[in-house]
């Protein structure tokens, strides 16, 4: 019922950090492609720690 104060996992913190850092690198790569690469390493980062705690 009170949803709006459920604490938010680990887990979902890191997808929606992995997915904010996907849209910057989108936006990015129309601008600066070397900041944007930048980006998208940080987020393939997050996304390895995503995968880990999924397998365990």
């Amino acid at each position: 019922m009170f949803g709006i104060f459920k604490s938010k996992t680990p887990l979902e913190k890191l997808q929606i950090k992995y997915q904010k850092l996907h849209e910057e690198a989108f936006k990015l790569s129309k601008i600066d492609r070397k900041a944007a690469d930048l980006k998208f390493a940080e987020a393939e980062e997050i996304g390895k720690q995503i995968e880990e705690l999924n397998k365990s």
